[in-house]
């Protein structure tokens, strides 16, 4: 390699200029390939003279607004609301701690407690005074400014929380919080003295000052015992006063930032000189990933490097993120973080070494050092290229891609994962060569998920840039075709770099627009709509492209994905919505017992209801035998709506009944596309009537004199409202591009299936009866249980309260609706005028008639139809 002997040289010098536990000097064994030099970033004329040294690189802003700050404030806001909690639940043992307390403070003589008091007292005072006078003195205004601010702010929610407790908060919590003292008063729940002071101190910094934190937590600790002792407080008390002013004055320090102390290209250049090289200019890098900070550092008589900077701010930017793909994804998909920048600095230091040692092409490690208590450095050579996304497509050669599939391979068969394989890792020389560079992320010792991770995140890279085609093919000549065929499970993108997810959408979306576009001129071309609308092009997605072409290769390959997710986003969502809407629901319950309700019902009515939820199962059955130009089995089909029942137990509402109908009909003899055509059709129409029958029952309801529905004027204008808001939706593109999308999805298939459906009348009756029918039997079913509690509410009220309720409780992805339709009703009929005592039972006898009741006879009847090979 050009200057490889200098390189050489350069880091032997380094060895000898390092003193004695400072600098970790690393000597890079030889090269294995040449790899030309060609600049990756041009180069100022004056870089190139020994006489003067610069620093090129953006501004650093006075103030960063720290991710570990907004940390330290939700662990303090949830430190809070756990001491409430336990205040609330352990009141047995929170009075007798303080019983404990008040009984060992008489034994302590007057005397002592009286000097323990005077002294926290002048301590609470001094401590804070000498601490800004030291800050001053050291010329450190800026953060005395915050600890004031942080102290007024903390000395304010103090003082609201005080009013809070005692005159808000419920009574379990003022006792745990305040003691009672003669006169009839109450101390004060939390210390609006000592708040501020913990305030202040945290807010001006004291993480590198030790003496005057363990001064703090010393005056804190005296105080709060000479508190207790005396009987003004509680050991709750004290925790929330400790965590209300760590949580304020980080909430303030994340609020208007704190100083600025990432180290500058001069830190880096000094730091350089310490450990023997010669800097004669820095320059900031734009090509690294996203929120490091790479430097070009140009030698005087020496060859360029490439230095990696790691601080603390960078090691905290994106903790969110990374922490939710530690909860999305298993733990062997996603790589664990450092905790200290010294095991950053030792993981990035071993990976390097690792990947020279297995002969894969990568810059040499020359260097390590310390660049102050806040960072370090790893000093590389510079291998001159340009990255992977920088290419022109016709640079990207066999020769290009056979290079860097080696290079995978070497480190595969080392058990090294790169695990960042994306086209900014990749460098790509002016010799057809390529390099591996941001190692920081890798692991040594993978297992084989990990390294077939790796080889489906590249095969994806490549495919981005010169087609699935070549991406395969390369992999396959480099890997062998049982190597690429193991990354076939692995190509699904939430096990793929979060850039690449993106690059993703973005080619996938284009890929529509084509397809969107010859749609559009086959329509223009004379092609017959019902053709048209029946076998539109498909848009396939890359990651279907590239499984298609490593099946063409191995066609026994293992195509079932592997489970990387643990959460969902929509799991987590269903969870919290659930949660809550469980909570409200229970809260409602527990204030208004059902069960002594329902034990007094009238058993006519309930009857009745109980025949109208039935009733629901026959409208069911005949909305999809009448969308089905096929004669289907009305027996069969009742009971596929019946096993329905069961279905929605472990589904979404609406969700699970789509595809048990859709399996239903292909087991009848129906093709797959036409059978999900006529459950598309049938749900369409649902819909449409579902809208229909709630605007009219509505304005009906909304006529009646005593009625708390809303009037016809009121309805009136809610369509018109919904019409300009759909005009609105209209003419912003991107909203109406999906929204075109979403109808257009909606109406596939199903045009051509009503198109077929008009030729018989008789099914089109079927199918818009059974429709309606399951609706008003649904009414009907909660009209009988409100009446079977002694309740009463016109019959369009309730039909316009369970449209309305059924449809916003289903929004919600809980499965069956378990929660959100109960409080959506109850809401509703209490909204409407009947008691809350008469509508919580009355919802729960609505919901346990029509849907846990069917739930037994919805599995026998899913059992049958499984065996009867109907399902």
């Amino acid at each position: 390699m050009t200057g490889s002997n200098a390189n050489a040289d350069q880091a032997a010098g380094v060895s000898e200029a390092v003193p004695s536990g400072g600098a970790e000097p690393l000597i890079p064994p030889e090269p294995r390939v040449d790899l030309v030099k060609h600049p990756r970033t041009p180069l100022p004329p004056e870089t190139r003279t020994s006489a003067h040294v610069s620093v090129d690189e953006p501004l650093l802003a006075a103030r960063v607004h720290r991710p570990a700050d907004l940390i330290r404030v939700l662990l303090g806001i949830v430190g809070i609301a756990a001491v409430l909690v336990l205040a609330s639940i352990a009141q047995h043992s929170t009075k007798g701690l303080q019983t404990d307390i008040a009984s060992g403070a008489t034994k302590v003589p007057s005397f002592l407690s009286t000097i323990m008091g005077f002294v926290s007292t002048a301590a609470v005072l001094i401590v804070p005074l000498a601490f800004a006078v030291e800050r001053l003195i050291k010329r450190d205004g800026l953060r005395v400014a915050d600890g004031v601010l942080a102290a007024v702010l903390a000395h304010g929610v103090s003082l609201a929380a005080d009013l809070w407790v005692v005159k808000g908060a419920p009574l379990v919590i003022t006792y745990a919080l305040t003691q009672r003292l003669p006169g009839d008063t109450l101390t004060d729940p939390v210390q609006s003295y000592l708040t501020p002071v913990i305030a202040y101190m945290t807010a001006v910094g004291m993480a590198s000052r030790p003496r005057w934190r363990v001064a703090l937590w010393g005056v804190v600790l005296l105080d709060s015992i000479s508190e207790l002792i005396s009987g003004h407080t509680t050991p709750l008390s004290i925790a929330v006063t400790i965590l209300l002013g760590l949580t304020v004055a980080y909430g303030t320090l994340y609020a208007v930032g704190t100083p600025n102390v990432r180290p500058t290209g001069e830190h880096l250049l000094t730091g350089l000189r310490k450990v023997g090289f010669a800097p004669v200019s820095a320059h900031r890098s734009p090509d690294g990933p996203e929120g490091t900070r790479r430097y070009l550092i140009i030698q005087e008589g020496g060859s360029p490097l490439d230095v990696h900077v790691i601080d603390r701010e960078q090691q905290a930017s994106g903790f969110f993120y990374r922490m939710w793909r530690r909860l999305q994804l298993r733990t062997v998909a996603v790589r664990s973080s450092p905790q200290s920048l010294r095991q950053a600095l030792e993981q990035e230091a071993l990976i390097a070494y690792a990947v020279n040692a297995a002969g894969a092409h990568s810059p040499h490690l020359l260097a390590t050092s310390e660049l102050g208590p806040d960072a370090v450095i790893l000093v590389y050579e510079r291998i001159e290229g340009r990255s992977l996304d920088s290419v022109d497509t016709t640079d990207l050669t066999d020769e290009v891609l056979a290079d860097v599939w080696g290079s995978v391979r070497a480190l595969h068969d080392r058990r090294i994962a790169h695990r960042r394989l994306t086209g900014e890792s990749i460098l790509v020389t002016a010799d057809n060569r390529s390099c591996l560079v941001n190692l920081a992320g890798g692991d040594i010792a993978s297992g084989d998920l990990t390294l077939r991770m790796d080889i489906a995140q590249l095969l994806t890279t490549l495919a981005l840039r010169v087609g699935p085609e070549r991406a395969v093919a390369s992999a396959n000549a480099a890997l062998g075709a049982d190597r690429t065929a193991s990354a076939l499970p692995l190509l699904q993108p939430v096990g793929l770099n979060r850039s690449t997810r993106q690059s993703l959408k973005q080619y996938n979306r284009a890929r529509k627009a084509e397809a969107d576009a010859l749609h559009a001129e086959q329509l223009k071309s004379g092609v017959r709509v019902e053709d048209a609308l029946l076998e539109p092009p498909v848009a396939q997605d890359l990651l279907s492209q590239i499984r298609e072409q490593i099946l063409e290769i191995v066609p026994q390959a293992v195509v079932a994905p592997a489970n990387l997710q643990r959460l969902k986003p929509r799991t987590l969502v269903t969870v919290i919505a659930g949660a809550f809407a469980g909570y409200l629901l229970l809260t409602q319950i527990a204030a208004n017992n059902p069960v002594t309700a329902l034990s007094r019902a009238d058993l006519v009515w309930v009857l009745l209801a109980v025949a109208a939820s039935v009733l629901s199962y026959v409208g069911a059955a005949m909305s999809l035998a009448g969308f089905v130009p096929e004669q289907l089995p009305f027996w069969r089909t009742f009971l596929a709506q019946v096993a329905g029942s069961f279905v929605k137990l472990v589904a979404p509402a609406a969700v699970g009944g789509v595809a048990l109908n859709a399996r239903f009909l292909q087991r009848a003899g129906v093709r797959p596309g036409q059978a999900v055509a006529s459950v598309g059709a049938s749900q369409l129409v649902g819909l449409g009537m579902h809208i229909l029958l709630l605007l009219g029952f509505g304005f009906v309801a909304g006529t009646g004199s005593s009625s708390d529905i809303p009037s016809s004027r009121t309805v009136i204008a809610g369509l018109l409202v919904a019409a300009v808001l759909v005009l609105v939706a209209a003419a912003i593109p991107p909203l109406r591009r999906w929204l075109t999308a979403q109808v257009r999805s909606l109406f596939l298939g199903v045009v051509p299936r009503m198109l077929d459906l008009l030729r018989s009348p008789s099914k089109l009756a079927t199918g818009f009866g059974g429709i309606v029918l399951v609706s008003v039997a649904f009414v009907a079913c909660l009209d009988a249980s409100i009446r079977a509690l002694g309740g009463s509410l016109p019959f369009a009220t309730v039909a316009v309260v369970y449209l309305a309720g059924n449809a916003a409780g289903s929004a919600v992805p809980v499965p069956g609706g378990i929660g959100p339709i109960e409080l959506a009703l109850t809401g509703l009929l209490t909204g409407a005028g009947l008691p809350l005592a008469v509508a919580t039972p009355a919802v729960v006898l609505f919901r346990v008639l029509t849907f846990w009741f069917p739930v037994l006879p919805g599995w026998v009847s899913f059992t049958y139809l499984q065996r009867k090979k109907a399902l």
